[in-house]
């Protein structure tokens, strides 16, 4: 089972807020959705996904397990939570979010203990999310890179995080894009710009093609439905090779979410 290349994000979306956005989102044609623990929104979802008309085998649901969680006599407790709050019986993915603080949880206990809730049937797929090369060289000696679907990590024109990407595709690890409009900085580029007004797109539509083009997956979210529809619409796009090449030349190492208790020694 492949990564879906297009879903959406949940990051900082609340109450009314998220059922809203993900009812609208699966009217138009969304069937992926990533949320998290600690986001305190699974509920939330479970609730606009009971509501609604399609199928759940014809939905893609993540999670990631939250830091406090990964002991092995916690993580699948957790899960079971998580399942319970999101009102099904098994995720299509489940990441570890943040690398161990301190290492406190060595990554072999916690990817074995995804490993066993993969084999226990609650989870088809299981990952990481902002996981260095020195991290995913790790999880790979704990399970192998076959067990690996994807590492989530903050992908987008001004970083572009080339090593840990280089890494993961020799290994055969999709990546995953978030905060891939660099809340959006990057819209306001001169040269996304200028591709946007040439190809008639909005720069959102650009920069989400980018990634794709790129072979990422992206989960953009947004609350408004004019938005969830443009940027459902990025798949569409298609960008010239000159285009792809203007915004690769855009990276500037510039990371925008690197938490001082959580983030790992990075590779850029």
């Amino acid at each position: 089972m492949s990564i879906p290349t297009f879903g959406l994000g949940t990051f900082r979306l609340k109450g009314q807020t998220v059922i809203d956005s993900v009812t609208a989102a699966i009217g138009l044609g969304y069937r992926a959705i990533d949320t998290a623990q600690i986001y305190g929104n699974e509920a939330d979802i479970g609730q606009a996904l009971s509501a609604s008309p399609v199928a759940r085998d014809q939905l893609y649901l993540t999670t990631k397990i939250w830091t406090d969680n990964y002991a092995a006599d916690r993580l699948i407790p957790s899960l079971k939570e998580s399942l319970h709050k999101l009102r099904t019986d098994y995720l299509d993915l489940t990441l570890i979010h943040w690398p161990s603080p301190g290492n406190a949880v060595p990554v072999v206990e916690f990817m074995g203990a995804l490993a066993q809730a993969q084999d226990e049937g609650l989870t088809r797929q299981v990952g990481v999310s902002n996981f260095t090369i020195a991290l995913l060289r790790q999880a790979i000696e704990a399970v192998g890179a076959g067990h690996i679907a994807t590492n989530q990590i903050e992908l987008h024109p001004y970083l572009q995080n080339r090593q840990v990407v280089a890494f993961a595709r020799q290994n055969d690890i999709a990546i995953t894009s978030y905060m891939t409009l660099g809340y959006g900085k990057v819209l306001h580029d001169p040269v996304v710009h200028a591709i946007a007004q040439r190809l008639q797109a909005t720069p959102a539509q650009v920069v989400l093609a980018w990634a794709m083009h790129s072979g990422f997956a992206v989960i953009p979210s947004s609350t408004k439905h004019a938005h969830l529809q443009s940027n459902l619409a990025a798949q569409q796009l298609q960008l010239a090779q000159a285009d792809m090449t203007a915004i690769a030349a855009l990276d500037r190492n510039e990371r925008i979410t690197s938490p001082d208790s959580l983030a790992p020694e990075w590779d850029d």
